[in-house]
């Protein structure tokens, strides 16, 4: 069977099947997709879905932030 077939001239989706939704962001930490996008995706067109890919790589800075982890909440305690 020919693979060629089945393949669109369309973006791939970016999920890698890490879905966790971060809570300050609202950006999934594994694609950095919105929950909006997310859900739109299949009803995107192929230029929408170029735009969000295109915008992908300056969201990566929206979770680089810590929120202190555990010396925070040892400082929290004192």
């Amino acid at each position: 069977m020919n693979d060629e077939i089945w393949k669109r001239a369309e973006a791939d989706s970016p999920c890698i099947k890490i879905c966790v939704i971060h809570p300050e962001s609202r950006l999934c930490t594994g694609c950095l997709r919105t929950i909006d996008e997310i859900g739109a995706w299949s009803r995107m067109t192929p230029e929408a879905r170029r735009s969000v890919m295109d915008a992908l790589p300056a969201r990566a800075g929206d979770l680089t932030k810590r929120r202190g982890g555990r010396a925070a909440r040892l400082a929290k305690k004192t």
